[in-house]
């Protein structure tokens, strides 16, 4: 059991057997809801339920995927909250992905102006990146977590063994967070992961305790993203834009291969506007369209692109901000890009 402390909770990665269960049994909270969607409730609440022992707790259903984090979600939540006659000495666990984490949340910070809620993400992307740091929210208008709160959870359990219930493409959604772990602080760890291949027999734990490691010292260090926790939206200005366009598409992006298409372009913004060697830009492009493969975009939907990228919350003063890279390992946070920057990124994405 690895276990990472926070200065206000603690994130425990290995078997659920080893924490959760004793650690509800000593939290000892009047009521406590499960959150799930249809996939968690089929294939992780049973191994939840067999290992933390959890036996009495109101079971909160919503449907899954990116398109249902939003207002009317919450409304069906909250709802579901107060019929089940939970209060602010009641816990919230949430049994999912980032939706169900980010969603769930929010939820829980915002009823009864706040009630604890535990996270147990279940996808490999909620397990890396979603479980670290209390940022929750909703998407609201096709800008993603635009509406939100940060707010600690009660503590975080990570087991392994839920990445066995995954498909493939949900595998590689959540690797595309742990390579932009590696680019903006461990240029070491870049280079051993861009020689993986077989993401399927990869043994997940020490990754995940590496890319845990890299968001607990950035988050420690910028609890509320006022400076360098701006760093880890390396690849999400693009990508971001990218996924919400998507959204509304008949073929809607998964997160993380969103945020791939993202870290190509913003790559190359790194050479146009820090000098990011151009060798270094074709070595991340090469091994992201090796595990992603070619994603189109249509230049005709650049403006959109660039809509949504206006209303970016890292933007100031009308300025569209990143976070770039230079050298790799190495992020450089709040560079200003003019469209034409943006433009020519899409481009050499395209190419």
């Amino acid at each position: 059991m690895d276990i990472l402390n926070l200065p206000t909770y603690t994130i425990h990665l290995g078997d659920l057997r080893e924490s959760a269960g004793d650690w509800l049994r000593r939290q000892n909270y009047p009521k406590v809801a499960v959150l799930v969607d249809e996939n968690t409730e089929q294939h992780c609440l049973p191994v939840f339920l067999k290992k933390t022992g959890l036996a009495d707790f109101h079971l909160i259903r919503i449907e899954a995927g990116e398109p249902h984090k939003n207002i009317g979600t919450c409304q069906t939540i909250w709802s579901r909250m107060m019929e089940s006659g939970l209060d602010r000495r009641s816990l919230l666990i949430n049994l999912g992905g980032g939706v169900i984490g980010d969603m769930g949340g929010f939820c829980a910070a915002t009823f009864k102006r706040g009630m604890d809620f535990v996270q147990v993400p279940t996808t490999l992307l909620s397990q890396v990146d979603a479980s670290v740091g209390g940022k929750l929210g909703i998407d609201f208008m096709q800008v993603k977590n635009s509406i939100g709160v940060f707010r600690d959870p009660a503590a975080v359990f990570i087991d392994p063994d839920f990445l066995k219930t995954l498909p493939y493409r949900e595998l590689r959604s959540g690797f595309a967070e742990m390579i932009k772990h590696a680019l903006i602080a461990d240029e070491a760890q870049w280079q051993k992961m861009s020689r993986l291949q077989d993401l399927a027999g990869l043994d997940w734990s020490p990754y995940i305790l590496h890319s845990l490691r890299i968001k607990q010292s950035i988050v420690e260090a910028d609890p509320f993203e006022r400076g360098i926790r701006k760093a880890l939206n390396f690849g999400h200005t693009i990508g971001h834009a990218i996924e919400g366009h998507a959204l509304e598409s008949a073929h809607p992006l998964l997160h993380g291969e969103a945020i791939a298409v993202g870290m190509v372009a913003e790559s190359y913004l790194s050479h146009r506007k820090l000098g990011l060697p151009l060798p270094d830009v074709e070595a991340i492009k090469a091994y992201l369209t090796r595990i992603y493969g070619a994603f189109t975009i249509e230049k005709s939907s650049y403006p959109d692109y660039l809509a949504l990228m206006h209303q970016d919350k890292k933007n100031e003063n009308g300025q569209i901000l990143f976070s770039l890279i230079h050298p790799v390992g190495n992020a450089v946070v709040n560079v200003a890009c003019e469209p034409e920057d943006i433009e020519a990124a899409l481009d050499y994405f395209l190419m």
